[in-house]
């Protein structure tokens, strides 16, 4: 079992650089896929980023693709994600996910969920 715990929200201005880090317990951290994925008020929750056990195969959503950077250090088990030139439209809440199978957009294959941290970008 995964226990992970999300930190380094905040509110920023438009073109601003945030960094999320993502705390696991466990000692089976390095074998978990992990992810992010945002929901902002009255929408449904998003894939935002992934990457898998090794840190050698990341996927990110369409729209933050160049601007987010998703990384993983297993001895430290941790997962961080640095987001850099932010829009207003980023801002949501921010979640850490574990995945046993493997990296995916789908919230459907993780099985182990954060509570979350606020991004907020102003304009």
């Amino acid at each position: 079992q995964v226990h992970v715990v999300e930190s380094g929200g905040g509110l920023v201005q438009a073109g601003g650089s945030l960094r999320l880090s993502c705390a696991a317990s466990g000692r089976t951290f390095g074998t978990y896929a992990m992810g992010w994925f945002r929901q902002a008020p009255g929408q449904e929750r998003e894939f935002v980023a992934a990457i898998n056990w090794s840190g050698t195969s990341t996927y990110y959503l369409d729209s933050v693709e160049g601007r987010f950077t998703i990384s993983r250090d297993n001895a430290k088990n941790t997962v961080w994600l640095q987001m850099n030139s932010l829009k207003p439209e980023d801002t949501a809440v921010y979640y850490c996910a574990a995945a046993r199978q493997r990296a995916a957009t789908s919230n459907k294959v993780y099985d182990y969920w954060g509570q979350g941290t606020q991004v907020t970008v102003s304009s």
